[in-house]
């Protein structure tokens, strides 16, 4: 029941996607080869979220892993897990995106378009109820971007009434993969603008700093900021997975934090977040948690929360935690930070309770909130997209696939746009008087026409 199928697309959507399923194996009691080594049967029991039950009773991933190029989905297979995932799940072409959204949207993307398709067809077909899909990739690139771009169109067409979530990694402020990322970037924001349901954005500067700054890991690697993401991921789904004291599927999430559609850009935050060293000298409570999920510095997006407003929050947590406490803590937070919330939309946060703790803890919990202070990074990334497209630089390599200069022009006033709604929610008060004054007008108004209908009638049956 309710089963979500997970697309991973590109090398950092293949990376992160690893780094979730060994996570996911973990709270399920599972081996490498798929098979149940645990020994309480609440792990086991709504394992089918994520996994198809196979013959002689092995778990398979539900998952559909797809790159331009062949080079990731090799080392996954010849690495710790690659027993585990289904082959045909598997798919690549050789040529590679090489960091061209168009490459991935129109010519090497749509040449693998079939073949995805029909594998996701396969899944969808064997799910009982399909909750919906979760995407991850990255926007700076080639494939995540524009295959990624690609596949979310079609799933909207294909599949209109499931969750699309998405799991994005934005370009960071202070260091830049490619030349061309403003590019990618916004081609992909519009995309996801248009055919996403609920974007969980992260980027790995913040990833870093929260490994340097609060995990003490000197030198983080990649495998330690996608630890991070696995970690939000699997914290997002508890509820649907194990057993709770109050529950919250995609649906229901989306419904409490998408207060308007296209302003659904989620930052995320996790708790407990504490150093190897020090974990063992201190015990983590509720408010503790409380206190880390709403700081700046643990956000998994680089932008500060505090230069916007949360309109929503979801606070998911995990272990044995009493479910007045946690709902105290977070009221009192609000209470004592009202200005951090629009004042528009009371009670605007969502609380879900868990029976079973993150792996290694006794207590957890996760955050997501829909902050107008997200519109920094749409910001940063349209004005370094604007410089760059004034002078129409790199602009060939684009068109030379098929693109017309004027999917441009609409990407970036798409997300000028948005960059505008956010801030006049932000700025949005509750006016009560105007509010009023209006309603009472309209029902005057409705009174008058019934009164004219009514003239009009008499006098036609005279």
């Amino acid at each position: 029941m309710r089963e979500i199928l997970t697309l991973q697309i590109g090398q950092c959507g293949n990376q992160i996607g690893v780094e979730f399923w060994e996570n996911i194996l973990q709270e399920h009691g599972i081996n490498k080869d798929g098979m149940y080594v645990g020994n309480d049967p609440m792990l086991i029991e709504r394992a089918n979220v994520y996994f198809n039950e196979a013959r002689g009773a092995r778990y398979v991933p539900r998952v559909v892993s797809i790159d331009l190029e062949p080079g990731v989905l090799d080392t996954i297979r010849g690495g710790p897990l690659g027993a585990l995932f289904r082959p045909e799940g598997m798919l690549c072409a050789n040529s590679g995106a090489g960091n061209n959204w168009a490459k991935g949207f129109y010519t090497e993307g749509a040449e693998l378009l079939d073949r995805v398709l029909d594998v996701m067809r396969h899944e969808v077909e064997a799910c009982d109820l399909l909750s919906g899909f979760q995407v991850c990739h990255s926007i700076g690139g080639g494939t995540g971007s524009g295959m990624g771009s690609l596949m979310m169109q079609k799933i909207r067409e294909e599949y209109p009434d499931r969750m699309l979530s998405t799991f994005t990694v934005m370009p960071s402020a202070a260091v830049s993969d490619t030349v061309v990322e403003p590019y990618n970037s916004v081609l992909t924001l519009h995309h996801l603008l248009e055919n996403s349901d609920m974007t969980f954005c992260l980027d790995n500067e913040a990833l870093s700093n929260i490994c340097m700054d609060v995990l003490k890991i000197k030198s983080p690697v990649h495998t330690d900021l996608n630890k991070l993401v696995a970690k939000v991921m699997s914290g997002v789904t508890t509820s649907l997975r194990f057993p709770g004291q109050l529950n919250a599927d995609l649906r229901k999430l989306a419904v409490n934090m998408v207060p308007f559609p296209r302003l659904h850009f989620l930052m995320s935050g996790l708790a407990p977040l504490t150093s190897a060293a020090a974990a063992n000298y201190r015990q983590v409570s509720v408010p503790d948690m409380c206190q880390q999920l709403y700081g700046a510095q643990n956000m998994l997006v680089n932008c500060d929360p505090r230069h916007g407003r949360y309109m929503t929050c979801a606070v998911m947590f995990r272990g044995k935690v009493s479910v007045k406490e946690c709902e105290d803590t977070v009221l009192g937070y609000a209470d004592k930070h009202t200005s951090s919330f629009v004042e528009w939309i009371p009670n605007s946060t969502q609380i879900a309770v868990c029976d079973v703790p993150p792996v290694g803890m006794d207590i957890g919990a996760t955050f997501l909130g829909n902050n107008t202070a997200i519109q920094e990074v749409f910001e940063r990334i349209v004005s370094q997209f604007s410089q760059i497209f004034r002078r129409k630089a790199f602009m060939h390599w684009f068109t030379d696939e098929g693109m017309d200069e004027m999917e441009f022009s609409e990407a970036e006033s798409n997300i000028h746009d948005l960059v505008n709604e956010y801030r006049q929610y932000q700025e949005a008060a509750v006016d009560d008087g105007m509010m009023y004054e209006d309603d009472a007008e309209g029902v005057y108004d409705h009174q008058d026409d019934y009164d004219d209908q009514g003239a009009a009638a008499i006098m036609n049956h005279e």
